[in-house]
């Protein structure tokens, strides 16, 4: 039986990659009526979307809530986001780090990214940069380029974190390689008042984490994020 499921979701996978939309919301419309949370999941992103249907925000928010419930973290923090900022249902901030809080603790990249927007944000919650900077820090860690990009400009000005040009560099460094420009900006100023040491120091550090923190495996689409 979770042979012939993981077949299943495997053909889905393919059409999808294929640009056969209707194949894969035939496969996955069954597999998620039977509970599947990963078919339940992409289900919510056909429809997000507009992949193969018409765009339908709130079908799309009750199948990613659906997979959110099975604990699902890409589905998690599908809905935060969507709470967040009002797709599918009400704008509901409480919501929204409700579930943001349970992709982020299940190490869901955009939970993480998501929550720390809101905490830098103070929406919903009191201004938290250090909690925000740590949140960075954990989605920057698996290779999240927006991440990357917000850490290094908390290091650079001591936003949450204690000022650390270094790690400033590392940070902005490797977000600004996967084309951040807001990162390749600040890059560039900091650069001008770094000694040579610290930039060397810095390329160093930048090597090193460029190596650890590679390209995500294949994700169900997400929503945009509650700030660009």
């Amino acid at each position: 039986m979770e042979n012939r499921k993981e077949n299943n979701m495997s053909q889905a996978r393919q059409a999808y990659n294929n640009g056969d939309y209707e194949k894969a919301h035939e496969i996955w419309l069954i597999q998620a009526e039977e509970g599947n949370p990963e078919a339940q999941a992409w289900l919510g992103s056909l429809y997000a979307n507009g992949d193969g249907v018409d765009v339908d925000d709130k079908n799309a928010l009750t199948w990613y809530e659906k997979a959110a419930e099975q604990g699902y973290s890409m589905a998690q923090a599908n809905v935060g986001a969507m709470y967040y900022m009002g797709q599918g249902a009400n704008k509901n901030v409480d919501k929204a780090i409700k579930w943001l809080s349970a992709a982020a603790e299940n190490g869901d990249v955009n939970g993480l990214f998501n929550l720390a927007v809101i905490y830098t944000k103070g929406e919903g919650v009191d201004k938290n940069p250090e909690r925000a900077a740590e949140l960075y820090q954990q989605a920057s860690e698996l290779g999240h380029y927006p991440s990357q990009s917000r850490l290094g400009y908390m290091y650079a000005h001591g936003q949450g974190v204690e000022k650390d040009r270094i790690r400033a560099y590392l940070w902005l460094s490797l977000a600004a390689q996967h084309g951040i420009g807001t990162a390749l900006s600040e890059l560039e100023s900091i650069v001008k008042s770094m000694s040579a040491e610290e930039k060397a120091m810095g390329a160093t550090l930048s090597e090193q984490w460029r190596n650890k923190t590679g390209a995500n495996n294949m994700q169900v689409a997400i929503q945009p994020t509650p700030s660009n």
